[in-house]
């Protein structure tokens, strides 16, 4: 699972922004997000495509910081991500901190759960930990494009979406001229300028390397832990030595 800690940036001089996202999000996915302290939100989310457009549409206003969590997850079926606990929600706060100092870049960090330390962290963690940093990467670059979009792509890059909810190709194009009152040509350029053809090819790539990450921190959870092969016992004396038939056993210094 994924665990998702949104927190409000500039918060003491804006106002309360968590219940309008929280809000929005009711819309994109059916994971329950929650406050879970003061201008912070999380959620517990199953599929990593619902991850990248939550993680994009908070991203969208940048009014937020956007930790992604990967680890293991223990949550009451329909119960509060606010009583949840295991290393996801641990990794989700690490990845909200992070997101916090990555300055000049785009607000947004992925931690994968790790067990062990040093030598002692296992492959398969250490390969979620790595297509967990390739997710982060990937989620910036599209997190930079839906950043730069100007109000005016965005109205074009909205009304494609709810027509097509896709490549917007050259027939949804010609519609949404036509309900925002403006030439094709202008639809065009606005696809083009936004990068949201970009966006929506890299999209499936930035769940993919999530759902990787997951599965390899899975796995190494769900190996069993190496066992040293039994030392064989010895015992606390040795044995009596017994003479060969015929011969007359070995006498000890003590013996009379």
């Amino acid at each position: 699972m994924y665990v998702l800690t949104i927190d409000q940036r500039g918060s003491t001089s804006d106002v309360d922004r968590v219940p309008e996202l929280i809000a929005e999000l009711r819309r994109l996915t059916p994971a329950r997000f929650e406050r879970s302290v003061g201008d912070e939100l999380q959620g517990v989310v199953d599929r990593p495509d619902e991850v990248v457009d939550v993680a994009l549409h908070a991203l969208r206003s940048g009014y937020w910081y956007v930790g992604i969590g990967i680890g293991m997850v223990q949550v009451a079926p329909g119960g509060s991500p606010r009583e949840g606990s295991g290393s996801g929600f641990v990794a989700a706060r690490k990845a909200v901190e992070l997101a916090k100092t990555a300055a000049g870049q785009v607000p947004l960090s992925v931690v994968a759960g790790m067990m062990g330390r040093g030598k002692e962290i296992p492959d398969h963690t250490k390969e979620g930990a790595m297509a967990g940093a390739n997710a982060q990467a990937v989620l910036r670059l599209i997190g930079r494009l839906v950043q730069e979009r100007t109000e005016a792509q965005w109205r074009v890059v909205d009304r494609l979406r709810a027509v097509q909810a896709g490549d917007g190709k050259h027939g949804s194009q010609k519609q949404v001229a036509k309900e925002l009152g403006i030439t094709e040509q202008s639809v065009s350029r606005a696809v083009l300028r936004s990068g949201w053809q970009e966006e929506w090819a890299a999209r499936p790539a930035a769940a993919m390397l999530l759902e990787y990450a997951r599965s390899r921190i899975a796995d190494a959870t769900a190996a069993p832990p190496e066992t040293a092969l039994p030392e064989t016992a010895l015992p606390e004396t040795a044995p009596p030595v017994t003479a060969p038939p015929g011969t007359t056993p070995p006498r000890n210094e003590g013996d009379t």
